[in-house]
C-alpha cells in the first residue's frame, strides 16, 4: 500500500494512546493513586511543609503524626548474629545451679542445631541504679546508664535462622518482601531535614536478607534506607565509608542545578503525557536529594570538628571501640540534624557477629568490648545535650541464644525469649518488662512479638500502627500485618 507522504503520522505510544483515548485511561489512573495516597500520618503541616520542587511536592516533607509523640527519631542499635540474653541482662540463678543438667521440661522442636544440657553463664551479674537492674559484667560502662534503659527480657515468635529472624525483625515478615521499620517511619513522618535522607543505615550487613532490610519494597523508593557505606561482606570499617555516588567530580553546584532545572522540566513534560509514574517522581526526587546532600552531608559526616572529649566518650581513642564509636558519634549527628532513623549495624569484621556457635566466652568478650563504651557514650551524650527524650535508642539482635549448650563452649539461636532494650523516648528507664521461666527459654509473662515491638516503637513515635497503611495489589498493607499490640508497660 503506498503512504500518502502529506498526512501527518502521530506516533503514539502505548500509554500516551490509553491516556489520550476513551476518555483518558490517564485520568483513572490518577484516581487510583490518589486512592492510594499515604494513610500513615495527617497532611503536612503548611509551617513545616519543604519548598516543593517544579515537578511534584517533596514526599520527605514533615508531616503530623496521629497524635503527640513521645519521641522525634529512632536510633536502633543492631546486634548481628544474636547476643546471648543470659548472658548479657537476663540472669538465671537457677541455670548456674543446674549447670550440666538435661533441660527439665520439653524444649521447642525446631532447633538450628543440636542441643546439649544446661551450660551456666561464664559471667557474673551485678545490681546497678536506682532500681537494680541487673547487668553482667560484660558491660560496665553501659550498666552505668541502667536508669535511662527500659529492658524487655520477653520477646519472642520469630524465626530459627539468621535470615528469617533478620528479616523479621527489620521488615516484620520472614519470608517476604516488605517495606522496613525505618522506610515506614519515613512514608509516615517524612524528615525534618530535607538536605538529608531520612532514613540512613550505617555500614549495613549484606547477609541475611541484605538491602531488603532497609529497603521500601512497595512503598515509593524516596523512603528506603540510604548506606553511609557500601555494604559489604564483610563490612568495611566507618573510617572508609561514605555515602556512595552523592559528590560529581565532571561539574560544578552551578553546572549541576542548571542540569536539575532541565531535567524537572523534561520530567514534567513527561509526566503530564504519561500521566502519574511514582518510580519517575522518587527518581526526580532522589536526583535532587543527592544535590543538596552534597553541601549538607561532608558536614554531617566530619567528625574532625568533635571535642577531643567527645571523641574519647565514644572510645575513638581506642582501636578496639573506634568503629563502633565511629558510627554511634554519626548516628547522634545525623539525628541532630533531623535523620528520622538511623542504623548502626555492628557486624564489621566478621559474619555474623554474636553468632557464638562455639567459643562463647572469647566471641562475646571481644563482642562487647567493642561496643560497651561506645553506647555508653551515646546515651551519656545524647542526654546531655537534651536529646534523649525524644530519641528512642533500640538495641538488639535477630534473636537469643539458648540456655543448653551447643558443643562444649557454645550456643543455637533461640527466638523462644530473649532481650532487646530502649532508652529516652518516652520509655520508663531502670524498668524490667517481661520475663523469661528460671533458665532463659520461654517467655512467659508480658510476652512481646516482633509485631508487638514494631507497633510499639511506631506508637513511641505518634503513629497508630493499625493506620499506618499503604494500598499495594488491591488491599492495605501495614508493618504489623493484622498482628501487633502496643507494649504500654514500657511507655513512661
Amino acid at each position: 500500500m503506498i503512504r500518502d507522504t502529506r498526512i501527518p503520522q502521530l506516533r503514539l505510544s502505548r500509554r500516551q494512546l490509553l491516556n489520550t483515548w476513551c476518555a483518558g485511561f490517564g485520568g483513572l489512573a490518577l484516581n487510583a493513586l490518589l486512592a492510594d495516597q499515604a494513610r500513615g500520618a495527617a497532611p503536612i503541616a503548611p509551617e513545616l511543609a519543604a519548598k516543593p520542587s517544579p515537578t511534584v511536592a517533596s514526599p520527605l516533607a514533615p508531616r503530623t503524626p496521629h497524635f503527640t509523640p513521645k519521641a522525634k527519631r529512632v536510633i536502633f542499635l543492631f546486634m548481628h548474629g544474636g547476643p546471648s540474653h543470659v548472658d548479657t541482662f537476663d540472669p538465671k540463678p537457677q541455670l548456674q545451679k543446674d549447670h550440666g543438667k538435661p533441660l527439665p521440661f520439653e524444649g521447642t522442636r525446631v532447633k538450628f542445631a543440636k542441643r546439649g544440657n544446661l551450660m551456666k553463664s561464664p559471667w557474673n551479674f551485678k545490681r546497678y541504679g536506682q532500681n537494680g537492674l541487673p547487668v553482667s559484667e560484660l558491660f560496665p560502662a553501659v550498666a552505668g546508664c541502667v536508669d535511662d534503659i527500659c529492658m524487655i527480657h520477653s520477646l519472642c515468635e520469630t524465626n530459627v535462622a539468621h535470615g528469617g529472624a533478620t528479616m523479621m525483625m527489620h521488615t516484620g515478615s520472614e519470608s517476604l518482601v516488605r517495606p522496613s521499620l525505618g522506610a515506614w517511619l519515613s512514608y509516615g513522618l517524612g524528615t525534618e531535614n530535607q538536605n538529608l535522607p531520612a532514613y540512613i543505615t550505617i555500614c549495613p550487613t549484606s547477609l541475611h536478607g541484605g538491602v531488603n532490610n532497609w529497603g521500601a519494597a512497595f512503598l515509593p523508593s524516596i523512603y528506603q534506607g540510604v548506606p553511609y557505606g557500601q555494604p559489604g561482606y564483610p563490612n568495611s570499617p566507618v573510617k572508609n565509608a561514605r555515602f556512595e555516588y552523592m559528590t560529581n567530580a565532571r561539574f560544578g553546584n552551578q553546572e549541576q542545578l542548571l542540569q536539575l532545572e532541565l531535567l524537572r522540566s523534561l520530567n514534567g513534560e513527561h509526566l503530564e503525557t504519561v500521566g502519574p509514574n511514582s518510580d519517575l517522581e522518587a527518581r526526580i526526587q532522589s536526583f535532587e536529594l543527592a544535590f543538596r546532600m552534597q553541601t549538607a552531608a561532608p558536614e554531617a559526616t566530619d567528625m574532625s570538628r568533635e571535642s577531643v572529649a567527645t571523641r574519647k566518650l565514644y572510645g575513638l581513642d581506642d582501636p578496639t571501640t573506634e568503629d563502633f564509636g565511629q558510627q554511634c558519634l554519626l548516628a547522634r549527628r545525623f539525628a541532630e540534624r533531623g535523620v528520622r532513623f538511623i542504623q548502626c549495624t555492628h557486624s564489621r569484621s566478621r559474619p555474623e557477629q554474636w553468632d557464638q556457635h562455639r567459643g562463647l566466652k572469647e566471641g562475646h568478650e571481644r563482642n562487647a568490648a567493642e561496643i560497651d563504651r561506645p553506647i555508653a557514650g551515646l546515651l551519656k551524650d545524647l542526654k546531655s545535650r537534651g536529646m534523649l527524650d525524644e530519641t528512642l535508642v533500640l538495641w538488639g539482635g535477630e534473636f537469643g541464644r539458648t540456655p543448653t549448650s551447643e558443643g562444649k563452649d557454645g550456643r543455637d539461636h533461640h527466638p523462644n525469649g530473649f532481650t532487646m532494650w530502649m532508652a529516652g523516648g518516652g520509655v520508663k528507664g531502670g524498668y524490667r518488662h517481661g520475663e523469661t521461666d528460671e533458665y532463659g527459654y520461654y517467655a512467659i509473662r508480658d510476652k512481646v512479638t516482633v509485631h508487638d515491638l514494631h507497633a510499639t516503637v511506631l506508637y513511641l513515635l505518634g503513629l497508630y500502627h493499625e493506620e499506618l497503611t499503604f494500598k499495594h495489589d488491591g488491599r492495605e498493607f501495614r508493618l504489623t500485618d493484622v498482628y501487633g499490640n502496643v507494649a504500654h508497660g514500657v511507655i513512661a
